[in-house]
This record gives C-alpha cells, sequence and structure tokens, in this order.
C-alpha cells in the first residue's frame, strides 16, 4: 500500500478502511431494524448537524430579539438556555426542532417510537456536554442518544 491509500483510508475513516480490509459491517441502521435508505433511515451528520445550526439561529434571534441587552448578552448567556429547553421540550412533545423539521429528522425512542420528557431530558443533557454527541458507534448514532435510547432518522 502506498501512501495515499493509507492517507485516504484513513481521511475516510475506521468504518470505510475496515470495509476495504473486506469486513461487512452492513449499512448504518441495520441491526437497529431500520431500512437503508429513505423514512425511516439513520439521519445523515451533515442534516443533524444543519438542523442544530437551524436552531442555534434561531435561539440567537430570540435571545437577542426579545431578551437580551446586547448580541454578546443573547450569545452567551440565553442563546444556550433557550436551545436547551427548546430542545427538551420540542423533542419530548412531536420528536423534532423546528431544524430537525426544516431538514426532514425526527428523534424516535428504539422500545416505544415516542421519546418522552425525561428521555428528551436526558438526550439534551448529554448532548449539552458535547462529547457524547462526538463519540458515535457504527450505525451512526451519538454515546447520547445510545445512552437516552434514541435514534434520530429521516422522515
Amino acid at each position: 500500500m502506498d501512501n495515499r491509500q493509507a492517507v485516504g483510508s484513513w481521511l475516510s475513516g475506521p468504518r470505510a478502511a475496515m470495509e476495504e480490509a473486506g469486513a461487512d459491517l452492513g449499512y448504518r441502521g441495520q441491526q437497529l431494524g431500520l431500512p437503508e435508505e429513505g423514512p425511516g433511515s439513520i439521519a445523515r451528520p451533515g442534516r443533524r448537524l444543519g438542523a442544530l445550526a437551524v436552531d442555534w439561529g434561531l435561539c440567537l434571534l430570540i435571545a437577542y430579539g426579545l431578551i437580551a441587552d446586547s448580541y454578546n448578552q443573547a450569545a452567551q448567556v440565553w442563546a444556550p438556555l433557550i436551545l436547551f429547553a427548546l430542545i427538551v421540550l420540542t423533542v419530548g412533545s412531536v420528536g423534532f426542532t423546528p431544524g430537525k423539521r426544516l431538514f426532514g429528522l425526527r428523534v424516535v425512542a428504539l422500545n416505544t417510537g415516542r421519546v418522552n420528557p425525561l428521555r428528551a431530558l436526558l438526550r439534551t443533557v448529554l448532548l449539552f456536554l458535547a462529547l457524547p454527541a462526538l463519540i458515535w458507534d457504527r450505525d451512526g448514532r451519538g454515546l447520547h442518544d445510545r445512552l437516552a435510547g434514541t435514534v434520530e432518522i429521516r422522515i
């Protein structure tokens, strides 16, 4: 293997490197009984980040327009609190935030389908710790989803 192949496999991630070595990992969500593509399949990271960016922007607008005296105060104090409340309340009631809805995503519980408010609170606390959201399993679920027993799917 030349250096370009080694660097390419490293940039593609461990999953791609394992598949190149001959391991059959299946598709994301197969172990969970989810379809490979279309509605009900695992949400891709780009859509998830896009939804989070929309929600963050919405919370900044709310904080700046309704609460804070300055943009700096809105960004540092109020917007994270509003985002936390937004995620807990909307995911715990309808399963999605405005950003997730815009990107065609929904959070569901693996065993019941509906995310209850306590599960949404646990998932959001872990999401705000950041590190659990950066640790993913082979299905593309973050540690915050695994510990809360949820999965983010396409609708």
